[in-house]
Formats: C-alpha cells, sequence, structure tokens
C-alpha cells in the first residue's frame, strides 16, 4: 500500500457522529491531553507555531481553546468549532484570557467566509478526525489572504519503521477508540489541498508536525 492511502485505513466519521464525540470530550479535554502537552512536548510546539499568527487570525477547529494563548500578534480572532460545547469552553477561555474572540459554530469543510478572508489560518491535532481532511485544508487555502500564512500543527505516521508499522496495525482499533486516523500523512494532505508547504519541524519519533503552509497562487 502506497502512503498516500495510509489516511483511508479508517472510515471518517459522520459531521453528527463528530460533533457528538467532541461534545462528549469537551469537560476534561485539557487534563486529557496532558501527556501529549507535556511529556510529548506539544505545548511548546504549539506555542512556538501559534506565536506566528499575526493580524486577522481564524483558529479552524479551536476546540477548547488551546490556541488562545499564544495569538500575541493577533488584530482580530475568528474561531470556529463543529462542537457546541467545545465552543462553550473555548469562550471561557478567551474571556480568562481577556481575549475578544469571535467562537461561532461552522463546519471546516465548508467555512462561511468569503475568499481571502484572513492573514493567518491555523489548526491544531484537526484533520485526523475531518471526513475529508484534504476538502477541510482547501477551504483554508480558499479563507487565506494572499500573502497570508497557514499554520498547522497535526500529527501522523511516524518516521521510525516499528513505531510506523505499530500505527498501521493498530489504526483501526485507535480510530473506533478515540475518532482519529493517526497514521495519515500530514504532509501529503497539505500538498493534495492544494497548498505550498513553506516549512515543516517534525519532532517525537516524527510523529508531530508543526507546518507552515501558503495557498497556491490563484
Amino acid at each position: 500500500m502506497s502512503n498516500t492511502a495510509y489516511y483511508h485505513n479508517a472510515k471518517a466519521l459522520t459531521k453528527e457522529e463528530l460533533q457528538q464525540r467532541y461534545d462528549d470530550l469537551a469537560v476534561g479535554y485539557q487534563q486529557g491531553m496532558w501527556v501529549e502537552n507535556y511529556i510529548f512536548g506539544v505545548q511548546r510546539l504549539r506555542a512556538n507555531l501559534m506565536v506566528k499568527a499575526t493580524g486577522k487570525v481564524l483558529d479552524v477547529a479551536c476546540g477548547t481553546g488551546e490556541n488562545f494563548p499564544y495569538f500575541k500578534s493577533a488584530a482580530n480572532i475568528t474561531a470556529i468549532d463543529l462542537s457546541p460545547q467545545m465552543l462553550d469552553t473555548a469562550r471561557t477561555r478567551a474571556e480568562t484570557l481577556r481575549l475578544n474572540v469571535d467562537c461561532r459554530l461552522m463546519d471546516a469543510e465548508a467555512l462561511e467566509f468569503p475568499d481571502r478572508s484572513f492573514d493567518t489560518v491555523v489548526s491544531a491535532l484537526s484533520t485526523c478526525t475531518f471526513p475529508d481532511p484534504a476538502v477541510a485544508l482547501s477551504e483554508m487555502g480558499r479563507v487565506c489572504s494572499s500573502g497570508g500564512r497557514i499554520l498547522l500543527l497535526e500529527h501522523g505516521r511516524s518516521r521510525l519503521n516499528w513505531l510506523a508499522n505499530h500505527q498501521d496495525r493498530n489504526a483501526h482499533q485507535h480510530f473506533q477508540k478515540a475518532g482519529c486516523r493517526w497514521n495519515q500523512q500530514p504532509l501529503e494532505l497539505v500538498q493534495a489541498a492544494g497548498l505550498r508547504i513553506v516549512s515543516v519541524r517534525r519532532m517525537f519519533f516524527g510523529i508531530f508536525y508543526a507546518i507552515e503552509a501558503v495557498p497556491l497562487e490563484r
């Protein structure tokens, strides 16, 4: 099987299933991310990437607002998610941080914004659950301005063969448990969506990616 097929190993959840799953996860989500954030180093990778967001910022699949503390140079922040419960938590976090964030219930695969609306579009640990991640990434490119940036914190198939093989063998079980395609290929997805990769940083055995991309010239 070619690498391009890995993210098809598990079928996508429907929008309704995805919404219900993340509504259920909203309470305790931050605590559940502790190992990834502080043992695997995801929080540091997130901070170093998201601090680059400037101008009008769109946070796609914002979840509980994990990215919000790092939007130091944002002039305006809009955050969208499919889960009402996640958005409620994100709003509370924005208030705690004294940030003015426009939180909206919205599907990442059908963004309700005109073309080139934002200077920076960000998303974190999200494409593994999207029914069609390439469509969602294409939408991010559509609403990103010329000269803008798309900042993606993602995870996928390890660069170490033994660990990658473990992910492949257990892809279905992991998807059933977490609704996550953990052996997808983030860089291939970004390119399939018509985005140009500017820089990539990988860590923790190559599983986690900090990706900077731009829309192809239109």
